[in-house]
């Protein structure tokens, strides 16, 4: 009896500091890690126009039906030469400019349309936010095969009270429809350089970084 007494305890214990080793954590699952340095370069997912994204529009053989530096208003819409009002939000440069080419279809015949984002700004869905003990908190427009390095660069890294090893990523699972959460250990990809912290980032993702404690 005392035997299996102590066995308990000793069990009890083993639970506790496993506990407490979550708790320390960041919680959540962790991400796959991504090398320093991307051993082949892709594509992303397509871009989809952000309202304040700055376009060009050509019409060929129209000029005068086209425009440069047209900003997308905070509503979601343009307005160009006989296209008044014209939801942008949301579409991507090819399906924008195949609305531009229906609608200039009825005052020219067979008209050929193409849409550049000249300066981007994007969706929520398509920047990478980045929120707390961090240098310069920021929504940055993602990048294809960005990382979390890549990220922290652009906000100036931890902020001295940082408590990077408990960041969150927050995610949003489409196939599932929620959102997922997965630990960060910032502190040691940036003040240690493990490269097994780093981790790749998608268009929409959250990072959390909370202050220390102590």
């Amino acid at each position: 009896m005392p035997i299996d007494r102590l066995s308990l305890r000793l069990a009890g214990s083993a639970l506790a500091a496993v506990s407490l080793a979550g708790c320390a954590g960041g919680g959540g699952t962790e991400l796959p890690p991504a090398s320093f340095v991307a051993m082949q370069e892709g594509p992303g997912e397509e871009y989809v126009i952000g309202p304040l994204d700055e376009l060009t529009i050509h019409v060929w053989r129209n000029p005068e039906l086209g425009a440069e530096k047209i900003q997308v208003r905070p509503d979601g819409r343009i307005t160009t030469p006989l296209v008044a009002d014209m939801p942008a939000v949301g579409k991507t440069p090819a399906m924008l400019a195949e609305d531009i080419r229906l609608q200039l279809s009825q005052y020219i015949e067979e008209p050929l349309v193409s849409v550049i984002v000249t300066n981007f700004a994007g969706t929520f869905s398509q920047q990478i936010r980045v929120i707390g003990a961090t240098e310069q908190p920021a929504s940055i427009p993602y990048r294809a095969n960005m990382t979390v390095l890549d990220a922290m660069i652009a906000v100036g890294g931890l902020s001295e009270f940082a408590a990077g090893n408990r960041a969150k990523l927050i995610r949003f699972d489409k196939q599932a429809g929620r959102q997922r959460e997965y630990a960060l250990r910032l502190g040691d990809l940036l003040k240690d350089g493990d490269s097994r912290a780093n981790v790749m980032l998608r268009p929409g993702d959250v990072i959390i970084i909370p202050e220390s404690m102590f």
